[in-house]
């Protein structure tokens, strides 16, 4: 089972750099952007996290740039759950909306680390798996 969503963003003029197209720190945001959208389309965002006792720290994050996105175009980025058995690893597309050119590809993953003690899981909360709607692994 794989969860995505897509969120459309106008590419604004603060994000874009002197020859005009985004600098490449922003697609971070963007990822962002889509990765919170994400958690809430199964209500696990990072105040139900917290609320739950574990932070979701990102530890790895990995862009490919493909081609440029430009002040005031329109893009969709998709963000797509593809693992959560031992922590959430997300992949991501951003595509010109116009066109469906493929812009930027990429990929973050977090682990869950209970609050209070900072140990890290080395297999994702039984929260995680319920609100999913899936049994946890045996």
């Amino acid at each position: 089972m794989k969860r995505s969503v897509e969120v459309e963003i106008l590419v604004p003029f603060h994000d874009v750099d002197v020859v005009g197209i985004v600098w490449h720190g922003h697609y971070a945001k963007y990822f962002e952007i889509a990765r919170c959208a994400l958690l809430d389309s199964f209500d696990y965002n990072y105040d139900r996290m917290r609320a739950s006792g574990y932070l979701w720290p990102l530890i790895d994050m990995r862009m490919r740039y493909i081609k440029p996105s430009l002040f005031g175009q329109k893009v969709r980025v998709r963000a797509t759950l593809v693992e959560w058995e031992s922590c959430l690893r997300i992949e991501y597309l951003v595509r010109d909306d116009a066109t469906g050119v493929r812009l930027t590809k990429g990929e973050s993953v977090q682990v869950a680390v209970r609050i209070g003690t900072n140990e890290m899981c080395p297999v994702s909360p039984d929260i995680l798996f319920e609100r999913l709607g899936m049994p946890k692994p045996s």
